[in-house]
C-alpha cells in the first residue's frame, strides 16, 4: 500500500516536472526569439517554436499558433514562386554563412566610432548563430520547393491549374462558371 503511494507520488513529480520544463522552454524560445529578431538568429522560428510549446497549455498561444503558421506556410509559398525569388533567397543564405565565418574569425578593421579596431558582438558564438541560421534558411528553402513548387511525386503546381488556385479563388472561378450570363449580354448575342 506504500509502496503505491510513493510510486504515485514520484509519477506525480515526474509530471510536473515535465510540465515545467516544457513551458520554461517555451518561455525561453520566446524571449530568446524576440532577442534573436534585433541579434543574429533565427528569431522567429524560435519564437514560433516556443508559442507551439505553449500552446498545450495556454489558450492564447494555441490561438496565436494557427495564424503565425499560416502566415509562415503563405510566405514560404511566396518565397519559392519563382526561380529568381528561390535565388536570391539561396545568395541570401550564403552571404548570412559569409558573414558568419568573419564575425567568428573577427578580423581587425578600421576604427569605426565606439567599436574601436573590432567587429561588434565577435567572436564564435555570433558567428556560430549567423552559420546555424544560414543553414535552418537553406534547410527551409529545400522544404518550401518540395512542400509548395514541386508535389509528393515531383511534378509542378503548375501543370496542375486547380493546385494554384487558392480557396477564395477557386469559389470565385466556381460562381462566375454557374451559367449566369454577365449583365449586359444575352445568351442570343
Amino acid at each position: 500500500m506504500v509502496r503505491s503511494g510513493v510510486t504515485r507520488g514520484l509519477r506525480g513529480f515526474a509530471s510536473w516536472v515535465r510540465l515545467t520544463g516544457l513551458e520554461m522552454i517555451g518561455w525561453l524560445l520566446i524571449v530568446a526569439g524576440i532577442a534573436a529578431l534585433v541579434l543574429p538568429g533565427p528569431g522567429l522560428l524560435m519564437m514560433v517554436g516556443g508559442l507551439a510549446i505553449l500552446s498545450n497549455r495556454y489558450e492564447w498561444a494555441s490561438r496565436r499558433v494557427e495564424p503565425i503558421k499560416a502566415k509562415a506556410f503563405e510566405a514560404a509559398r511566396y518565397g519559392v514562386e519563382t526561380w529568381p525569388r528561390v535565388m536570391l533567397s539561396v545568395l541570401g543564405a550564403f552571404s548570412v554563412m559569409t558573414f558568419g565565418v568573419i564575425w567568428w574569425i573577427g578580423p581587425t578593421v578600421p576604427e569605426i566610432g565606439p567599436f574601436g579596431d573590432e567587429l561588434p558582438f565577435n567572436g564564435w558564438a555570433t558567428g556560430l548563430s549567423m552559420m546555424l541560421s544560414s543553414l535552418i534558411a537553406l534547410a527551409l528553402i529545400v522544404y518550401s520547393l518540395k512542400r509548395f513548387r514541386y508535389g509528393e511525386d515531383g511534378r509542378s503546381d503548375r501543370d496542375d491549374p486547380i493546385a494554384v488556385l487558392d480557396e477564395g479563388e477557386l469559389v470565385e472561378a466556381l460562381s462566375d462558371a454557374d451559367g449566369e450570363p454577365e449583365s449586359g449580354t444575352t445568351d442570343r448575342d
